[in-house]
């Protein structure tokens, strides 16, 4: 071969590269036809040259590689053809097995096929569907609806209660819907139904009694049985969705369907009003001995307790006091000229003790008894009985907390009062008051007499009683100065602070800068911090 560009053989050493070859490309050997990509061969070499090999495709290529010994050795001479036997003429009256040493079982019944048992079942049976018309009945029974009205009755139950419900039956479609019946201040919130309008299902199949009905609707798979129009019956239960429902009435058009329908001509209304228990007696703790029973028992009554009701006695009894003097029975000689003042307070029937101090006597004096009810004795503890205004009276015995006091003395205002209420004391009572109050009128001569004699300060107070008396006759104050006082003397001490003195005197307008009254203030002052007002209160009672 000779090489092309120089006429040399190409032969080594006599081939040479060409240096002024600038173009060093390749041939494409890859196109698309007809949208599909396809293999070509090259046609040149790279730069353009010749290509110095075979053209020959690669199939022609290995139809040759295929036909080399045919091309070296000639045709090969074929063997000649076996003699063909079939199998059944090979094998025929053959028992191959046993010939090998194999035992063989019984025959057996061939294995069933499932599908050639399933072409042996009976041509499925069409049925011909029902005449009745759904659009007829649309049109016949629609807006037509059986109202009933039932209860439930979960009282057996924990917080369980009685509950109204009206129940629709949709003729049209055999659907029911449950609606709650809310009454004003039930406690309950405004949701209109208990159920949505559906269909209910009666009875079951065996098998989809645990059929998840919260999350799936039941198909006629799953129900043998609806409820229908005859299940609904007036004066019978009927359990929906695991409740009980009795109905107890209908309306006048379910009544006229029933009797055209099913011929039933009455479905009368049926009591369901239940009758309120008596109540219930509350019955109070026993009394534990502290405190008002009254106000122990409103602990009872309420979480947060209040004070009793104040009665129209107390508004037209209040301010007034009703004031004894006592003696304390006791064996002890120190305790036999003790003297108390026995205060009753009409409003409230409450009763204070005060006792008056009295000089080197070795007792100190001042309240014994804080406003209080007190029990009689023997009295039952849950059903006491109090001491009233009845009770006090002179030479009466009064026992405070296993203390007996005997009434020694009174005022003419507890006569006044007793003469007033007659109905609330006993004859014998207001008679002992009475001839009291006779005998120190008539002894009061002597006794004034007999205490100026001793001390000359009570004849001067007598004195200006007496001139106060004259010159304030007519002076407005002397129909409330001593209720003014006794509100203020709430231990009922007879006495009261000079502040608290000047303060009620000046809203009463008393001459307290006229010479007289500032001496007779100075008498009726034991002390520099308070005032004796029974005294005071006596120049103004006339």
């Amino acid at each position: 071969m000779s090489n092309p560009v120089h006429g040399l053989p190409f032969l080594p050493g006599t081939s040479f590269r060409d240096s002024t070859k600038i173009a060093f490309h390749r041939s494409q050997t890859l196109g698309y036809r007809n949208g599909y990509a396809v293999v070509r061969r090259p046609t040149v070499a790279i730069g353009g040259d010749r290509l110095q090999v075979n053209q020959l495709s690669q199939a022609e290529l290995d139809e040759l590689a295929r036909n080399a010994p045919f091309l070296t050795y000639g045709q090969p001479k074929q063997a000649p053809p076996a003699e063909f036997i079939p199998a059944y003429v090979a094998f025929d009256k053959k028992a191959f097995l046993e010939s090998q040493g194999i035992e063989l079982n019984p025959p057996e019944k061939m294995a069933l096929d499932p599908y050639t048992e399933l072409r042996k079942q009976p041509v499925r049976k069409y049925v011909t569907p029902s005449n009745f018309d759904q659009l007829r009945r649309f049109l016949t029974f629609d807006k037509k609806v059986l109202r009933f009205y039932a209860i439930w009755d979960d009282t057996d139950s924990m917080f369980g209660e009685c509950q109204n419900y009206i129940i629709h039956y949709y003729l049209m479609d055999d659907t029911v819907e449950i609606q709650e019946v809310h009454e004003r201040n039930d406690g309950r919130d405004p949701f209109p139904l208990l159920m949505n309008r559906r269909r209910i299902p009666k009875v079951l199949v065996e098998n989809a009694k645990n059929f998840p009905q919260c999350v799936l609707e039941i198909s006629d798979q799953e129900v043998l049985e609806w409820y229908t129009a005859k299940d609904f019956i007036v004066g019978k239960p009927l359990t929906i969705l695991g409740r009980t429902f009795f109905i107890y009435d209908c309306d006048e058009f379910t009544r006229q369907f029933y009797k055209e329908k099913f011929g039933i001509a009455d479905l009368p209304r049926i009591d369901v009003s239940k009758k309120e228990p008596p109540p219930i007696k509350q019955e109070l703790p026993p009394y534990n001995g502290y405190g008002l029973l009254e106000d122990s028992a409103q602990n009872c009554f309420a979480l947060i307790p209040k004070p009793p009701k104040k009665d129209i006695k107390m508004l037209l009894s209040d301010n007034k006091v009703l004031r004894y003097l006592a003696a304390l029975e006791s064996p002890v000689p120190e305790d036999k000229d003790r003297r108390f003042i026995f205060s009753y307070f009409l409003a409230t029937n409450t009763i204070s003790i005060f006792e008056p101090p009295v000089r080197n006597s070795g007792i100190i004096g001042g309240k014994y008894l804080g406003r209080s009810r007190v029990m009689k004795p023997f009295s039952p503890v849950d059903n006491p009985n109090y001491y009233g205004p009845g009770d006090f009276f002179i030479g009466a015995v009064i026992e405070v907390f296993s203390h007996r006091f005997v009434i020694l003395d009174t005022d003419e205002y507890v006569l006044k009062y007793m003469e007033s209420n007659a109905e609330q004391f006993s004859p014998e009572a207001i008679a002992s008051v009475q001839n009291h109050i006779r005998k120190q009128e008539a002894a009061a001569p002597e006794l004034e007499n007999k205490q100026a004699e001793e001390d000359p300060s009570i004849h001067e107070l007598e004195a200006l009683i007496d001139t106060i008396q004259k010159q304030l006759k007519d002076h407005p104050c002397k129909n409330s100065i001593h209720e003014a006082f006794q509100s203020h003397d709430k231990e009922a001490s007879g006495y009261v602070d000079r502040d608290t003195f000047f303060k009620v005197c000046d809203s009463l307008n008393v001459p307290v800068d006229d010479s007289v009254v500032k001496e007779l203030i100075r008498l009726c002052s034991p002390g520099e911090d308070r005032v004796n007002y029974y005294n005071f209160v006596r120049a103004f009672s006339n």
